[in-house]
Order: C-alpha cells, then structure tokens, then sequence
C-alpha cells in the first residue's frame, strides 16, 4: 500500500471542518481571541457535532502517516524529514502568522491602544504583561499550531520505541479490537481516560501540563501507527460503519442534552455524572469508525487532481487559517452587518485567503519549508510520477 486515498481525503475533510470550526469559534458563547457582536449559542450544538472527535482523528491519521514514513527509512533520517516538515512551519508561525491573532484579541478583550508596530517587539520580548481577571496573555505563543508541536513531541517520544514496536507481535492489538472490541476497548479507553484524568488535568494546549489531552492525543497517535498496516480494522470500521453512525448521532443528542441541563455551573448527580463522562466518548470513536468505514468503503481508489491538490495545500491552509479568521472577523465586526453576510463574508475571505496564501508559498521556494512543502512535491501536485505517503500532516 504506498497510498491510502481514504486517508487523505479523511485528512482533508477534518482539517476543513477545523477551519469551519474556528469560524464557528467567532459566533459561539465560548472563550476566543476576537468575537462578533452577533455571538450567542445558536450553532453551539452544531460545534458539538466535531468537538470530540476531529483532533483525535487528525492525530491517528498522522500515526498512520508515521508508520508508513518510519517504515521506508531510518530512525535518523524519518526524524529528520518530520523536524524539517514540523519545526519550520511552527517557528514561522510563532514569530509571523500567530502575532495578529494576540494583537486583535487584547485589542478586543483589555482594550489595548498600542499600534501592532508597538505590540510585536513585547510580544517577541514577553514583555506585554497584557492582563485581565481571566489571566496574562504569555508570548510568544502558537494558538492553532499546538496541534504541530505536538505532533512534533509525540514523534520525538516514539523514535526511541520504534524498533520495540517493529518486533510486538500484532496478534494482542487484533484480539482487542476483533469483533465487538473496534467499539468497546477504544471507548473504555476513552472513558477511563476522561474519568480519572480530566477532573485534574483540565485541557489547556500548552504542552507542559496538558496530561489528559496527551494521554488521548498520544494514545490516537500510537493506535493510527499501530493498526496502519493491519488490514482487520479497516475492515472492521466497513463493517461496523452503520452500527457506529447509529451510535453517534444519539451520542450527540445526548451531549447536547446533558450541557444544557448543567450550563449553569451546578455539579450534576452521581448517574448523571457518569452519562456525561461517556457520551463524548461514545461518540467520539463511533464517528471516528464511521467515518473511517466509509471513507474506506468508498474513497479509497478515489484519486485525481483535487484530491492531490488538497493534499499538499490543507497543511498551508491549517497555517494561516486562524489568523485570517481574526484579523478578517476582527475587521467585519466594526461594520455591523447582519449576521447573515457577516459570516457568508467571513467564510469566503478565509477560504479565499487560504487559497491565495498557498499559490504563493508552492511557488515561492524560500517559503516552501515554512508552509511545510518539500521542494520536490511540485510532480505530485500536478499528478505526475508516484507520490510519497502523506496522510498525515
């Protein structure tokens, strides 16, 4: 198998619901950097349709591309090629595309008067000391591009593992994930996960102290490089596919439910408490196998230009995305719009700034590396010659 279409169409379609979501992000009752005078909890049940699933997917989808990548070369030379795809991008955004999105959100939150031309050389610094009752604002910082650093750190963690992991007999893994166990062993392992380690490591995306994310993230990330060759599962995921889809639509009616009843601060009963605890779960990997099962069933003989131009182009996309969002929201704000052409508005400027942002960085050599493009993918982009493995980011 030296490409897994399914794959990338999986990846493009959850890195696009991503973007959606941050746009979402502008109009939800949630915590953001910038909001719209039009915010409020219409489409908050809609945002919960993703919450639980989207990331983790994303990062077993980059275990797969890990196994794939690891399996083709060695450890030197994959750690190489990851820290030249993931730390360029990171740095650059760090210094260049996640500045805005800190400036427009103390502009908006603490009323801060400063220029940008003020703001970034404390931001560089961390000399802001930009504070409200919620917190300081610690710079430089990644937003967005956590999801990149820890890519970058589950990598490190797995390179010492990967020859202990060439040689463990594949046998356990299948007999807990044969049968009934695709659903049952990874939904436990959720719900364990959210149980004991959540009440105490509250989700926070800043590496240091971000337990219970790591567990789920890293655990997703080593499944993805555990299963990508075992055929088994993806034929399971075909098979159970309806069972799954049936599963996580009233999942996520539930959930819907349950933060309603408890969106005002009170601690919910002991029975209720547990229901909370494993219906994020249940519908995380249900979508998850779902999505998996029909994209396996349908897509994975489906190539073609689109696809091939998307693969290389979501990564750029994923970069500049929020900022775009920010700045571009920040900006509608201040016209009063109806909400309706507000958003059409700003949908349509990021998608365009996504697309405009990456023509120019594939075709610019000296920004190739930092928007994660190799030098030599230009024939794979028009389809010519055979394409490496890049199901993950």
């Amino acid at each position: 198998m030296d490409r897994r279409f399914d794959l990338d169409w999986l990846r493009i379609a959850a890195f696009g619901l991503l973007i959606f979501y941050h746009v979402g992000m502008f109009y939800v009752t949630w915590d953001w950097h910038v909001k719209s005078p039009h915010a409020s909890d219409a489409i908050e049940p809609l945002m919960l349709l993703t919450n639980p699933w989207r990331l983790e997917l994303l990062f077993l989808i980059s275990g797969v591309a890990t196994r794939f990548m690891a399996d083709k070369m060695p450890v030197g030379r994959f750690f190489g090629s990851r820290a030249w795809r993931l730390l360029p991008p990171l740095i650059f955004a760090i210094f260049v595309i996640v500045p805005p999105q800190s400036y427009f959100e103390i502009v908006e939150q603490i009323g801060y008067a400063g220029s940008f031309a003020d703001f970034y050389p404390k931001y560089v610094t961390a000399s802001g000391h930009w504070c409200d009752a919620d917190g300081c604002l610690v710079t430089p910082t990644y937003n967005h591009m956590w999801f990149v650093a820890y890519l970058f750190l589950y990598t490190l963690v797995l390179l010492p593992l990967l020859p202990l992991l060439r040689r463990v007999p594949a046998r356990p893994l299948a007999r807990l994930i044969a049968g009934p166990g695709l659903l049952v062993t990874p939904i436990f392992f959720l719900w364990m996960a959210r149980g004991f380690l959540r009440p105490i490591f509250e989700p926070t995306n800043a590496l240091v102290d971000d337990w219970y994310q790591h567990v789920i993230y890293f655990g997703g990330f080593v499944f993805g490089y555990a299963i990508a060759k075992h055929q088994p599962f993806f034929d399971g995921c075909v098979r159970l596919r309806w069972v799954a889809l049936a599963l996580a639509i009233p999942a996520w009616l539930g959930l819907i439910w349950i933060n309603g009843l408890f969106d005002d601060g009170e601690g919910p009963p002991a029975l209720m408490l547990f229901i909370l605890r494993v219906t994020p779960c249940i519908q995380a990997w249900c979508a998850i196998v779902a999505l998996i099962g029909f994209a396996h069933k349908h897509l994975k003989n489906a190539d073609g230009p689109v696809r091939r131009y998307l693969t290389l182009g979501i990564f750029p996309f994923y970069l500049v995305h929020q900022t775009i969002i920010v700045v571009a929201g920040h900006d509608l704000a201040r016209l009063a719009w109806p909400v309706w052409l507000e958003a059409s508005s700003l949908i349509l400027l990021t998608a365009g700034g996504c697309f405009l942002a990456y023509e120019i960085a594939r075709r610019a050599g000296p920004l190739r590396p930092l928007f994660g493009l190799r030098a030599g993918e230009k024939a794979v982009e028009v389809g010519r010659g055979k394409p490496h493995v890049s199901v993950g980011a």
